[in-house]
């Protein structure tokens, strides 16, 4: 067969351990054997971070605003650990977060759904889509460990001289402070990705934060996603679609109360927590997609999940894993079918279909990773080794191809 020719390069970011190996796996098995794959490569394992000062990951966030579209494999946010592991110059920042930051993006993450694992919550028919805002809160925020008495203050100097100062908190012994900041334009950037993510996806929209408590902070993200709400109600009516905001806490009732089947924005922190509430209750984090989204239309793809440390370490000892590599495969397939779309490529958008209809052929036989086998129900299943389960994959990709 013929390979599938692409016009445009994707960028490929390779990344860290266990999701390092699957990576070359995938790409030998399931993407070089069909498709004359053009990327533009950037090596975002620790190793090669740490040797440019981490400059190859602010490139290949650049890459990603040149190209549009961009697969992405897990990578190490060090910590002391890894620094001493690593001999690295400096612990360096997530990755995620920095091309995030770089892009501008809304992190869109949503489980992958097969016929024999049911959600933890029963009632939960379709998935649950979470849109998490890449930006500010505890992430981008400043700390201060109080250890004595003392006043905490917030203090914001304008260029104008404008000046404005509130006690945070009397301190009579010791404790800790922290601040946190955002900015309109980041918040806009994440209201306008929602909102166009609902309409190419056709599902509804839920926003919700606590502005009955925070009533600078978080109603500013709601008065924002009003404004930017007028520029898509037309089409969203036209669509049939809804947009409504609601307090996080009730949104959590009301999720969990829900069949599913919508887009849950969330500021950073409670989406990055939901996201894995989510995930593990319809399955498994290895069964997660996320796609980055920019306002301007870039797309990033990557796994929900991390490197899988401990099935590295028993690769290195000589040990088969059974390492699920489901998002993995879905990042690549994601970013495929994207690069198709934007060029008019039908034969590369349809290899992404197959190729994730070839990965649904093997779980619905019952063929998967062992981190899947406990929770199948209605099949017997078989735990079969990460090789082996994209080897099953291809069987099954040649025969749709063919």
């Amino acid at each position: 067969m013929e390979k599938i020719k692409m016009t445009t390069p994707l960028v490929e970011m390779d990344g860290d351990e266990m999701t390092r190996i699957l990576w070359q796996w995938i790409k030998e098995e399931l993407i070089n054997p069909f498709v004359d794959l053009k990327a533009e490569y950037y090596d975002l394992g620790l190793v090669k971070r740490d040797e440019t000062n981490d400059q190859i990951t602010k490139d290949a966030a650049e890459a990603t605003k040149k190209y549009g579209v961009a697969v992405k494999c897990a990578t190490i946010t060090p910590n002391a650990q890894r620094m001493t592991e690593y001999n690295l110059h400096e612990m360096w920042k997530s990755p995620n977060g920095t091309i995030r930051s770089i892009l501008d993006g809304t992190v869109f993450r949503t489980p992958i759904t097969i016929p024999s694992i049911k959600p933890v919550v029963k009632n939960w028919e379709k998935p649950i889509t979470i849109a998490r805002h890449a930006y500010g809160d505890v992430y981008k925020s400043v700390e201060i460990r109080a250890d004595e008495e003392g006043t905490a203050k917030l203090v914001f100097e304008g260029k104008s001289g404008k000046k404005e100062e509130v006690v945070i908190h009397e301190f009579k012994g010791q404790g800790v402070i922290q601040g946190m900041h955002n900015t309109d334009k980041s918040i806009r950037s994440f209201a306008h990705s929602c909102f166009k993510f609902a309409i190419d996806t056709k599902q509804d929209l839920w926003f919700s934060t606590k502005d009955t408590i925070s009533k600078k902070y978080d109603a500013q993200f709601r008065v924002i996603f009003d404004e930017v709400y007028q520029e898509y109600k037309a089409k969203f009516e036209e669509l049939g679609l809804e947009y409504f905001y609601t307090l996080i806490d009730d949104a959590v009732a009301r999720v969990i109360r829900s069949k599913g089947g919508y887009i849950w924005a969330c500021k950073n922190y409670d989406g990055d927590v939901m996201s894995d509430m989510v995930s593990t209750a319809f399955g498994s984090l290895a069964m997660m997609t996320s796609v980055l989204v920019s306002p301007d239309g870039n797309y990033e793809y990557e796994a929900a999940h991390g490197t899988v440390t401990r099935h590295y370490y028993k690769y290195k000892n000589g040990e088969e894993t059974s390492t699920n590599p489901m998002a993995t495969i879905f990042a690549w397939s994601g970013a495929l079918r994207k690069r198709g779309e934007l060029d008019g490529i039908k034969e590369l958008v349809n290899f992404a279909d197959q190729l994730e209809g070839a990965c649904f052929d093997t779980l619905n036989e019952g063929i998967a990773t062992k981190d899947l086998v406990n929770l199948m129900e209605g099949i017997t299943p078989k735990a079969v080794t990460s090789k082996d389960f994209i080897g099953a994959i291809r069987q099954r990709l040649e025969k749709r191809l063919a």
